[in-house]
């Protein structure tokens, strides 16, 4: 079965992005391979503010042969058909993705979405890499009213540049 993975750089004060929606605070760090990253990535997950970022004039597309869905109660499916808005039964639509073949499945920002598939016992890995800043404001890691959830760390490590990445498994609830 194919993972879902949530996988974001975040302040050391848990944003993941700054009160004015920037993200010129990540540190680049060269030694990031990210074509190897982003290999095994064969579809994306959004929220509706999300891919509206991600549909500014300047920012970077994802590959062309990713399947993009979106998750939205507002959004016109109709106006998007690049992508597949998915507007209600998240459990469902997760449950479809993961059982299609094919590579991981990648949470592209948004911590409420990360809340709403954590919720719906969906998520399968975090990856975190936090950057050396404090940013006092803005959109957090993780969404408010989440469910409490067990994590198992399973890779960490320190780059020089001060980024730390956190790497854990979650562990899922038995129903």
């Amino acid at each position: 079965m194919r993972r879902v993975l949530y996988r974001v750089a975040s302040s050391l004060d848990g944003y993941i992005e700054g009160p004015r929606g920037e993200i010129d605070w990540i540190v680049q760090d060269p030694a990031v391979n990210w074509t190897s990253l982003y290999a095994g990535i064969d579809t994306v997950l959004l929220g509706r503010r999300s891919y509206e970022l991600t549909q500014r004039p300047g920012a970077p597309a994802f590959p062309c042969d990713w399947r993009v869905y979106v998750f939205s109660r507002t959004l016109a499916a109709a106006q998007h058909p690049r992508v597949t808005v998915i507007s209600d039964r998240i459990a469902e639509a997760i449950a479809s993705l993961r059982s299609r073949p094919g590579g991981d499945i990648w949470i592209f920002g948004g911590g409420s979405l990360f809340a709403s598939l954590l919720a719906v016992d969906a998520v399968d890995r975090v990856e975190l890499a936090v950057m050396p800043v404090l940013l006092g404001g803005g959109i957090p890691f993780l969404g408010a009213g989440a469910a409490q959830t067990h994590l198992k760390l399973t890779h960490s490590e320190t780059s020089p540049n001060g980024i730390v990445r956190l790497q854990y498994d979650v562990q899922h609830s038995v129903h």
